[in-house]
């Protein structure tokens, strides 16, 4: 009559028995596994008693194999080190499955979070690695798989793909469009709460420069409250703080939504920059890479389309 007992002992009970026997110690084992001297000797006890034959020799302070243990040692040994290997090629899998995509704060915030959920859904095998940062010398690490940077498609040694380009206009929520009793003409806005954004780069459009745009000369602007990220200054203008200059595409979804109006209607200024997709000429390109490369470009197919 066959015997009913598992072939296959515990996985824990094997790899005690393999640290102990290497290391001719069941204190060192304990080291190794990082459990205690007493489970290890426990699991060991455990394994004999699954095949019914002793392992090993018990000194006083010392362990020796028996023929039994030297003939299962080496078997074990190989068996777990292809299951060491085998989870070594699946993590190395799973970190070549993760792409490092670096953007400004307000694409990384604005642009591709709301994006981001749909894309996981889809592609269930490729990982983004997503890395918010306003300095241009962080996003263009060497590390970074692709980058999204405003400028005008000109980086030495990056293909450049242009996403969107930058038309900019001032927004701020219904509520505080309500509270100024009528829409404001270009030359009234100097009156109201403006919201700016103190940013490093000195070509990032200001209020000032708006203005300028829009001929009204020497503006007071008094009354505005600044932040140093666009994303917190794009909330400022969700909580009624006050009017804020907003970059076609990053806030589309906002206007869409009725969180965010335009007070001065199309009143907008196109400048020669843009948002554009990089990828280092010097990396070789892989699959996963082209999938995120290819979802980013099709993003920027359905964008709105400002003049």
């Amino acid at each position: 009559m066959p015997s009913k007992r598992k072939v296959l002992p515990p996985l824990d009970y094997l790899l005690a028995f393999e640290s102990a026997a290497k290391a001719c110690s069941f204190a060192r084992a304990s080291e190794d596994l990082n459990i205690s001297e007493t489970a290890i000797s426990r699991k060991v006890r455990l394994l004999e008693q699954h095949y019914d034959v002793p392992l090993f020799v018990r000194g006083n302070r010392s362990i020796t194999l028996t023929q039994h243990g030297t003939t299962l040692l080496a078997s074990v040994t190989q068996s777990i080190d292809i299951l060491r290997e085998a989870s070594r090629d699946i993590f190395a899998n799973h970190q070549a499955n993760t792409i490092n995509l670096a953007a400004t704060n307000s694409v990384a915030a604005l642009w591709l979070m709301p994006r981001l959920r749909k894309f996981n859904r889809s592609n269930a095998r490729v990982k983004i690695s997503l890395v918010a940062s306003d300095s241009d010398a962080e996003c263009l690490a060497n590390e970074m798989d692709l980058s999204i940077l405003r400028g005008d498609g000109s980086w030495p040694g990056y293909e450049a793909q242009l996403l969107f380009g930058e038309t900019v206009f001032p927004v701020c929520s219904p509520g505080y469009l309500a509270r100024q009793n009528h829409a404001p003409k270009i030359s009234e806005l100097p009156e109201l709460d403006l919201i700016e954004v103190t940013s490093s780069h000195a070509e990032w459009m200001t209020w000032k420069t708006w203005f300028s745009h829009q001929e009204v000369a020497d503006p007071p602007l008094d009354r505005a409250v600044a932040f140093n990220t666009y994303p917190l200054a794009i909330q400022a203008a969700l909580d009624g703080f006050g009017v804020v200059l907003g970059w076609g595409h990053l806030v589309d979804h906002l206007l869409a939504s009725g969180e965010l109006v335009r007070p001065t209607g199309e009143a907008a200024v196109r400048t020669q920059s843009g948002y554009y997709l990089l990828t280092n000429k010097s990396h070789k390109g892989f699959p996963e890479r082209q999938i995120v490369k290819d979802w980013l470009v099709e993003q920027s197919a359905q964008r709105k389309r400002y003049g």
